[in-house]
């Protein structure tokens, strides 16, 4: 076929379809700062939506309607599942929202906040409750060792 017979609204509709942001099947347990930043998100992602829809070429350019409504579809999600968990009880263990110091058997020590899936990151000292990492600490105590691959962690410091 001739591409003077396709339309080009077909191929405008084509590229504003975005697949949904996946969805975590695990408990979406957040800290306050996490919660706060859900928050934010979810604002700005309404905002999006809203700059979109005055846009003059939205029948010429759904993809950015399309990319706005996809994330505030994501963030309201993921807002209306937040579980605000505060730890509680004994400092030394190692808890979701709590830092932990560790050494691995190299000798080099690495510390982590063990936070919710949308506000970890690793760069900025944070990892999510459901990585490898803070799996194997979570529940241990200063001086315990967690078992991680074919190495230990030596929990060293909680905060």
């Amino acid at each position: 076929m001739s591409v003077a017979f396709t339309k080009e609204e077909d191929t405008e509709a084509a590229a504003a379809f975005l697949p949904e942001r996946p969805i975590s099947s695990h408990p979406n347990l957040v800290t306050e700062s996490g919660l706060a930043k859900l928050d934010a998100a979810l604002a700005a992602a309404k905002e999006a939506v809203a700059m979109a829809q005055t846009q003059a070429d939205l029948k010429t350019d759904r993809s950015v309607m399309a990319r706005a409504s996809r994330d505030f579809r994501y963030y309201a999600a993921r807002r209306a599942s937040a579980q605000l968990f505060q730890p509680t009880g004994d400092p030394d263990n190692v808890l979701f929202g709590r830092q932990v110091t560790f050494r691995r058997e190299d000798g080099r020590t690495q510390s982590f906040r063990i936070v919710g899936e949308d506000e970890a990151d690793a760069a900025q000292g944070t990892i999510s409750h459901i990585s490898p990492i803070a799996k194997a600490l979570l529940g241990k105590r200063v001086g315990d060792f967690a078992p991680l691959n074919d190495a230990e962690l030596e929990v060293i410091a909680v905060a």
